[in-house]
């Protein structure tokens, strides 16, 4: 990094009224949960293409995993995916992680890819299913237990593809009732994080379709559950910023899974597409973390952030470096946002002033702030660079092809 770049950048932000040191240090503390999945082969619909290198179980996925963080040093922990990460010895998982300087993060149970699901898991009509899909949500709290993890996510693909073919309102109850279930076996410390989507699988109605719903079922449930945001689960067009902000109001936004759409739900490298809608989305973040209500302070300090994506044509590890890349450059342009100047503006309704004010910070080259603190931290200046030379993808082609996939 270039000393003089840093002091120029540096004498830049202060002249504005920003305190780079905090800015900093801000960007220390931003920790980032890579997915175990976004290690192996995934595909469309219509295919899963394989690669060379892919990892073949849970403790290679967790060894490449090390490699985001140690590059970063900002991805501590990995999201594990029930059955895709089944082992036969959870706590030899959480100890190989613990070797590589990792730990587990969230747990997701998967209840989609099996043949009794085909007309829905816990909403499923029959209650044998339903029973079946409760106690695996069941066997993901005694996972958690097992490897210290606190967090669940929890996505379903339940929902129908016609009128008439479900009875809705007691899917309702039924999924309800599930999740009453796991919420009664969760210890004190786990939070519950429920995800919505809007259409796909189920193309008529989906159960859990969009934040109101989600909402409405983790306030039923208790303060442990909250609302998990995925940035491609919204039709075209939707404010997901204001969905943050209504849900940090509301001490409910419990995550994000951080990726990028251009139609569907593409599950891209996390601003790939729109990395204004991502910065904007820190924008609000870092603004409750600001208000005068420590309610609020605290509700934007209590966000699991975490990337949900699939790599299905790109190498995994440099495709996961560049999402994790991406998002600390846009959380570090928000954090250059002068909040007192756009108050400001908003006090005297001045439109033009206030959008300025939001959207110069976006257009700064934050190259030079973020080498500084990747100096700081004892990372490499740039990541990407670093591992392309570190011999690691070739090394890993030895696994051959076959990986552990979807």
């Amino acid at each position: 990094m270039s000393d003089k770049a840093y002091a120029w950048f540096e004498e830049q932000q202060a002249n504005r009224g920003i305190d780079l040191a905090a800015v900093k240090a801000k960007i220390k503390a931003l920790k980032v949960e890579t997915p175990s999945w976004g290690y192996g082969d995934s595909g469309t619909r219509f295919k899963v293409y394989k690669q060379n290198g892919v990892p073949r179980n849970p403790f290679e996925k967790f060894e490449d995993a090390a490699q985001v963080h140690k590059l970063t040093g900002a991805c501590p922990s990995v999201a594990i995916h029930i059955p895709w990460d089944k082992v036969d010895d959870y706590a030899k998982l959480k100890q190989h992680a613990a070797d590589l300087g990792v730990s587990i993060g969230a747990v997701n149970p998967n209840l989609f890819q099996e043949d009794d699901y085909i007309f829905g898991s816990v909403t499923n009509s029959n209650a044998a299913i339903r029973r079946k899909a409760t106690d695996h949500l069941l066997e993901c709290v005694d996972i958690a237990k097992t490897v210290g993890s606190d967090v669940f996510s929890l996505w379903f693909a339940d929902g129908s593809n016609y009128p008439g073919q479900v009875d809705i309102r007691a899917r309702k109850t039924w999924m309800y009732e599930a999740l009453k279930e796991m919420y009664g076996a969760m210890t004190p410390s786990m939070r519950m994080l429920i995800e919505y989507k809007f259409y796909e699988p189920a193309f008529y109605h989906t159960d859990l379709a969009d934040w109101g719903m989600a909402f409405n079922l983790a306030n039923k449930l208790g303060p442990q559950a909250e609302v998990l945001v995925d940035t491609g689960h919204h039709p075209q067009g939707t404010n997901i910023e204001h969905i943050v902000t209504y849900l940090l109001d509301e001490n409910k936004l419990g995550g994000f899974h951080f990726n990028s759409r251009k139609y569907g739900d593409d599950d891209l490298i996390v601003g790939s597409v729109n990395p204004y809608e991502l910065f904007l989305i820190f924008y609000q973040i870092i603004d409750a973390a600001n208000d005068k209500n420590p309610q609020i302070r605290q509700a934007s300090d209590n966000i699991a952030y975490m990337i949900d994506q699939s790599h299905n044509i790109e190498r995994k590890i440099p495709a996961m470096l560049r999402s994790v890349l991406n998002v600390q450059t846009q959380y570090a342009k928000a954090l250059l946002i002068n909040l007192d100047e756009v108050r400001d503006a908003q006090e005297r309704q001045d439109v033009l002033g206030a959008e300025d004010a939001v959207r110069k910070a976006f257009e700064f080259d934050v190259t030079p702030l973020l080498q500084a603190v990747r100096e700081e931290i004892g990372v490499p200046v740039d990541p990407m660079k670093a591992y392309l030379e570190s011999g690691y993808d070739e090394s890993i082609n030895a696994r051959g092809k076959g990986g552990a996939s979807w």
